[in-house]
């Protein structure tokens, strides 16, 4: 006959309304935690390895798995790549071209586009195509090895899987990343002008010179200056989601999907991080 007070079980817990939507979004910011951790101690290592492969002749990273990850998250990127960023520059010059013609200012859309494709679209369109191509390959790739043992067998062998899985795909990915925000940015402006020469009848020297009066080296750096840091986070956040899997196939498919999910997420906090820092170092 004891005087203690009723006891609430978890299920009774969770019915009061607020506390199952508290809790997960509690469970939420805990794995967002957890992964934001594992992606930093990866950078810490694989950074670590560069740097010894700069400084110690007995460490090598193999050339060979370099260029074989860049031909599959670069070369192969390429057509995909060139596909969307015409299509962006194409429906760009389209839908300002109207609105400005209003105003008497139609040749001004290569100033705009110009600006808008060196500055963000171009690394922009190419990180998220690079994300879903190259990024989910990545994260499918490790995982299904850490499924199959192969990467205990890796340590059994005394084998770093970092050194020899993780940093080769970083680093193609960081060089694939450049080459493709360039790529993207020229592909994204001549395809702007096309239409604007021959659908908008704009003269093509006066949309030459007006994309050369406004578009400066500063708005192609800033720009650029933003691939590399997109392609560390694709490679770093593919390669900790593949060496997490849990679960055989199914954990697979969980990580190829929480990858595109959260490089997508990361690419544009990076973006607005980025254009926050040049828009106070009065770069924009």
């Amino acid at each position: 006959m004891g005087g203690g007070g009723a006891r609430v079980d978890e299920g009774q817990t969770r019915s009061i309304p607020g506390v199952g939507l508290l809790d997960g979004l509690g469970r939420r910011f805990l794995e967002t935690l957890e992964q934001i951790g594992a992606a930093w101690f990866l950078l810490v290592e694989t950074s670590g390895w560069i740097l010894r492969s700069c400084s110690d002749r007995r460490v090598r990273l193999g050339r060979r798995a370099i260029v074989s990850q860049l031909v599959r998250v670069g070369a192969r990127s390429v057509f995909i790549v060139m596909l969307v960023s015409g299509a962006v520059g194409f429906i760009l010059v389209l839908q300002m071209g109207p609105p400005l013609d209003e105003f008497g200012q139609k040749p001004t859309v290569a100033n705009i586009t110009g600006v808008a494709v060196t500055r963000e679209l171009g690394s922009l369109i190419a990180g998220i195509v690079l994300t879903g191509f190259a990024g989910a390959a990545i994260a499918a790739e490790i995982g299904t090895m850490v499924v199959g043992e192969e990467i205990e067998a890796l340590e059994a062998h005394a084998l770093n899987p970092v050194r020899f899985l993780v940093v080769p795909r970083v680093i193609a990915a960081v060089i694939a990343m450049t080459c493709l925000a360039v790529l993207s940015n020229l592909v994204a402006i001549f395809s702007g002008m096309g239409v604007g020469v021959i659908v908008l009848e704009i003269p093509a020297q006066t949309y030459w010179d007006n994309l050369l009066m406004q578009v400066s080296v500063t708005d192609f750096c800033t720009g650029l200056g933003k691939a590399p840091v997109f392609g560390l986070l694709i490679g770093l956040i593919a390669c900790s989601n593949g060496l997490r899997v849990t679960g055989g196939a199914a954990g697979v498919g969980n990580a190829t999907t929480n990858t595109v999910v959260q490089s997508v997420v990361a690419i544009v906090i990076a973006d607005l991080v980025f254009t926050v820092l040049f828009y106070s170092l009065g770069l924009v």
